[in-house]
């Protein structure tokens, strides 16, 4: 079965763009992926091609019309039912690795870029629309936020990444980051690789490598931390309270 996303843009040139290259660009090429893309602006009702307007209740900017969103969604939907709709914005719920697992096991996406403002809010309401945000950033346009959201689902297709395993332990993948990497040469400025990489003891750089693992998450992804060790626990009466590390 073939991944394929429709991506609903004001700027359909943007895509594949960098996905084009290398392992996605291949995957893409060997028919494990495909995209094509709905220019919004060809569902505008009048000769001026109008997408946006003014917010209601004054201020800055322009806000995409929820008519012309719309007929871009059911356009996309007349051929896609069965893929999910996802808008890219910062009022989404965050990107989690769970999600994007979820997203490359299934048909496909059909993705709705934001520009200016951002969408009527209505848009929501009427039609089955998920919003889902890449980090606490703000872009210039939905396109960037898009194109990180199909990288880190074609990585997932079968074939595309070398061997099966090869992102089994990367960050998020068990709920924790990654643990640190090394190569040659063994020594840099000073600086040289754990010598418990060099042991040879597989049980030993396991055990080293999950630790890291546990500490970095620890120190640098405290609410990772939180979410991984139920750190915090809702008792009875409705409080919380906090769980001492062994």
């Amino acid at each position: 079965m073939t991944f394929h996303a429709t991506v609903l843009t004001l700027y359909p040139e943007m895509f594949p763009g960098p996905l084009g290259i290398s392992l996605a660009g291949r995957a893409m090429v060997e028919g494990k992926w495909a995209v094509d893309t709905v220019q919004i602006r060809d569902f505008a009702a009048d000769k001026h091609r109008t997408v946006d307007d003014t917010p209601a209740g004054g201020g800055a900017g322009m806000v995409l019309r929820v008519d012309v969103l719309a007929k871009a969604i059911d356009h996309a939907r007349e051929w896609a039912e069965e893929r999910p709709v996802i808008a890219l914005t910062p009022r989404g719920q965050p990107l989690t690795q769970a999600r994007v697992r979820e997203l490359a096991q299934g048909p496909g996406v059909i993705l709705l870029c934001g520009r200016f403002e951002g969408f009527d809010e209505r848009i929501f309401e009427g039609r089955a629309v998920e919003e889902v945000s890449v980090g606490d950033i703000v872009l210039s346009g939905g396109e960037p936020a898009a194109l990180m959201l199909l990288d880190a689902c074609i990585r997932l297709l079968p074939g595309v990444m070398g061997a099966p395993s090869s992102g089994s332990e990367e960050s998020f993948e068990n709920g924790l980051l990654e643990y640190p990497h090394y190569t040659r040469p063994q020594e840099w400025e000073g600086r040289t690789i754990p010598e418990v990489l060099r042991s040879g003891d597989h049980a030993k750089i396991a055990s080293w490598r999950k630790r890291r693992s546990e500490d970095d998450t620890r120190s640098r992804r405290p609410d990772l931390w939180e979410r991984h060790t139920g750190v915090r626990v809702q008792s009875a009466s409705g409080a919380q309270r906090e769980v001492q590390d062994d």
